[in-house]
């Protein structure tokens, strides 16, 4: 029975039986259309080119399509460079006008090409929603032209709008444009299985595209939640942030992209180690800058400096909270300042640098002045940063820690489990809970953090939780039993630089275990899946993606370049389609050559599973709330002809 509160508001919308009854009609075509695809990455770290062109070209789908439509009609070179205007229709573009003799007849023919690859990517929506996914400028015209034949009354008719969008001088932007709506046309939804920053260049980019594309979700990963907590001000988690982005040479995105002040680090960073080489915090150069480049030199200085500030407010955090159980990572008081030596738990090793110029060797976690005046004046930089603070805040209102959709649970790290299979019992807050209550109960606090921390069951400083979660033991996005960035920085025996995963990454070969998880988080598990990411696949180790019978899918495949030479692959995507789920294997990606071509592999398309029947939009999460709302508004219609609702 339908509550007749809920007929009087949907009545307001549709005030009468034929208003009503036209959108039954319209809801009920659409829960029959197949359903839309999904697409699922992970671990993009920065690297906004490779994953630009992922998106671009659908991770090998449309130079599927392109095969399908002009096989036998284009050669290899005209279907190359078919696919490189779609990836990148500016730098394509800017080529032919130097390389065509007859520019205006090159757009022609490219526009009637994208059009038919148009209308292929569209035909499972209705034409209402490939009218929201066109460009507003030239949405009339593109639709149109996507449904007008070739018949002898309409041949003219469509090609005097070709030769109108020439000969107007818009030929260029309206190409840009229909590229970029055959891209959104083929990805229906975007799912980011975590970790947008770190290592690479540009997550500000990555997150700038994000904030514009037409329906994405994000589960949080590792990477993102340390920024999440330095955008409260928390130090731990702005000095974690800054030595990983200054070791990776990120300072364009820093000081350009973000408008982070470094200029209290540098300074610091300068006069006191003006005379130490720094030379174990020399930066990796995998992208260079542009904008703000900073010599080797002062960037090992900078690393230096905040990496020890990292050391010491990380131990006040762990005294401030005994509960996290990390007194092991104490090292500072564990160092022999007169030996050159460190007390680690696998014995007593030698300090290959022992310059430490603003740790007192009797109170070793204590701040320097001039360290919290440059800590505070960073905090400042991070709190005001407009662009910073606007993509955390996307990454709260499209974000969680994890997400159930469709038949798929998604999370980046892993669900805390003991050596026997159980869901681990964790404590955070004084408040302890296990699998998806653990799960639930963090992402409700991670919130509180940012948004009324006043109102969260934290101790001690606003955002420590999300530290905790960056390096904690038990946190469900790091999965490992330490971090040991000091051993990395200071100690050279490699065997100290191990952190050993949790007992999950062992359990999930086990496809019991993979229906336990499945099963806690209310699914099916005889038709659900788990998409995972965090851990790269190694395989050219022979490491599988696929794991516990193939109930959870490992989908990173190590986008960021600092991972490709562990994995020998570079990223995945994740496709879910009305007809079967495929993992897509990607190759590094290659920026654009000196003259402007475009070099690009396809992708290796493996198919994972395929359905037993078509899925349509009724199978769908999606599709139960159509489903709801049809039944609702036939409840509206009864009600207006029985006379319980007057019309208007």
């Amino acid at each position: 029975m339908i509550d007749k509160h809920l007929l009087r508001h949907l009545s307001k919308k549709y005030p009468n039986v034929k208003s009503a009854t036209e959108e039954i009609v319209n809801l009920s075509a659409i829960l029959s259309l197949p359903k839309g695809t999904e697409y699922f990455l992970s671990d993009l770290h920065g690297e906004h080119e490779a994953f630009i062109h992922m998106l671009k070209s659908a991770s090998g789908v449309i130079r599927s399509k392109i095969e399908e439509i002009f096989g036998p009609d284009l050669n290899r070179e005209e279907r190359d460079e078919l696919a490189a205007l779609v990836y990148n229709a500016e730098a394509e573009i800017k080529r032919r006008k130097k390389s065509e003799a007859d520019f205006n007849k090159w757009c022609k023919v490219s526009i009637l090409r994208l059009i038919l690859i148009c209308k292929s990517v569209s035909t499972k929506y209705t034409r209402s929603k490939v009218r929201k996914r066109l460009p507003k400028e030239y949405a009339y015209i593109i639709d149109e032209l996507l449904h007008t034949d070739d018949e002898a009354n309409k041949g003219n008719y469509y090609g005097q709008i070709i030769n109108s969008i020439v000969e107007s001088e818009v030929a260029e932007d309206f190409i840009i444009e229909l590229t970029n709506a055959i891209s959104s046309l083929a990805v229906d939804r975007l799912h980011i299985i975590g970790d947008m920053w770190d290592r690479g260049a540009h997550p500000d980019y990555i997150m700038d595209f994000l904030m514009q594309y037409h329906d994405v979700d994000i589960q949080w990963g590792n990477h993102d939640i340390v920024w999440m907590g330095a955008a409260t001000g928390n130090w731990a988690c702005i000095t974690n942030v800054l030595r990983m982005n200054i070791s990776y040479n990120n300072f364009d995105m820093l000081e350009i992209g973000y408008g982070i002040n470094l200029r209290p680090l540098a300074t610091m960073a300068s006069e006191v180690y003006a005379d130490d080489p720094c030379e174990f915090f020399k930066p990796k150069r995998l992208d260079e800058n542009k904008f703000d480049p900073v010599d080797d030199d002062l960037a090992a200085k900078m690393n230096k400096a905040i990496a020890i500030c990292q050391f010491k407010v990380e131990g006040q955090r762990i005294m401030a909270h005994p509960e996290y159980g990390m007194e092991n990572r104490l090292l500072l008081d564990k160092i022999d300042y007169e030996a050159g030596t460190i007390e680690l738990r696998d014995g007593v090793f030698p300090l290959r640098d022992t310059n430490f110029p603003t740790i007192d060797p009797a109170d070793p976690y204590k701040l320097t002045p001039e360290e919290e005046a440059m800590l505070d004046a960073l905090e400042a930089s991070f709190h005001q940063s407009e662009k910073l603070q606007a993509h955390i805040r996307f990454l709260y209102s499209h974000g969680a820690l994890y997400k159930v959709i469709n038949g798929n649970l998604m999370y980046h790290g892993c669900i805390p489990m003991d050596e026997d299979g159980n869901f681990e019992k964790c404590t955070v807050n004084g408040v302890t809970a296990s699998g998806k209550e653990y799960m639930d109960y963090l992402d409700d606090q991670v919130r509180k953090a940012y948004f009324n921390p006043d109102e969260s069951e934290e101790i001690g400083r606003s955002g420590d939780l999300m530290w905790y979660l960056w390096l904690g033991s038990k946190s469900p996005l790091f999965g490992k039993d330490q971090m040991t960035t000091f051993e990395r920085c200071f100690v050279a025996e490699k065997k100290t630089h191990k952190e050993h995963t949790v007992p999950y990454y062992k359990l999930i070969n086990r496809k019991d275990i993979c229906e336990k998880i499945l099963e806690e988080f209310g699914l099916d598990p005889k038709t659900s899946h788990i998409l995972n990411g965090h851990v790269p696949v190694k395989i050219k180790d022979g490491e599988s993606p696929v794991k516990g019978g193939g109930k959870l899918i490992v989908i990173d495949g190590g986008m960021s370049k600092a991972y490709q030479k562990q994995t020998g692959i570079a990223g995945y995507t994740f496709i879910f389609n009305s007809r079967y789920m495929a993992l897509s294997e990607h190759k590094p990606y290659k920026p654009l050559q000196p003259d402007g071509t475009q070099v690009f592999t396809t992708p290796v398309i493996r198919t994972v599973q395929t359905l037993e029947k078509r899925m349509l939009v009724r199978d769908t999460d999606q599709g139960k709330e159509l489903a709801r709302e049809v039944e609702e508004l036939k409840a509206l219609v009864k009600a207006y002809r029985t006379g319980e609702l007057k019309e208007l």
